[in-house]
């Protein structure tokens, strides 16, 4: 059985989304000493539950807000989903999918980082209906 076990950002600006994804999630980058423009996300600690990804410079067009996601969504597990959705504006992204209940797991929403990026955040919740 395949398991994904790595992710990747596409940026027009890359430095911008790292500034977005430090400063929502605390994540790290490495910037990679490959024959492209490629960081290295560490998303947190070995051992925790989760994996890794890395951020390459986009080489097309950006999806346009109001697109159906035509890519894959990556969801971060977070401790508090209200104060994420209020955060998002605050360092540029926009909300895509307002806060919703999976009922007998949690609550999810979905953002859009700088770059047009969809992706989720789901705080676990075995009450949410």
């Amino acid at each position: 059985m395949g398991r994904v076990i790595h992710f990747e950002i596409h940026a027009e600006n890359p430095e911008r989304a790292i500034s977005f994804y430090q400063a929502m999630f605390g994540w790290s980058f490495q910037k990679w000493n490959g024959p492209m423009d490629y960081w290295v996300i560490v998303t947190g600690p070995d051992g925790e539950k989760g994996i890794n990804g890395g951020m390459i410079r986009r080489m097309g067009v950006a999806p346009e807000h109001g697109q159906a996601v035509n890519a894959h969504v990556c969801t971060v597990d977070v401790p508090a989903l209200d104060a994420c959705v209020a955060k998002v504006p605050t360092i540029r992204g926009s909300i895509a999918l307002a806060k919703m209940p999976i009922p007998g797991i949690g609550w999810l929403a979905y953002a859009r980082d700088t770059e047009g990026n969809i992706f989720g955040m789901m705080q676990h919740d075995p009450q949410a209906k």
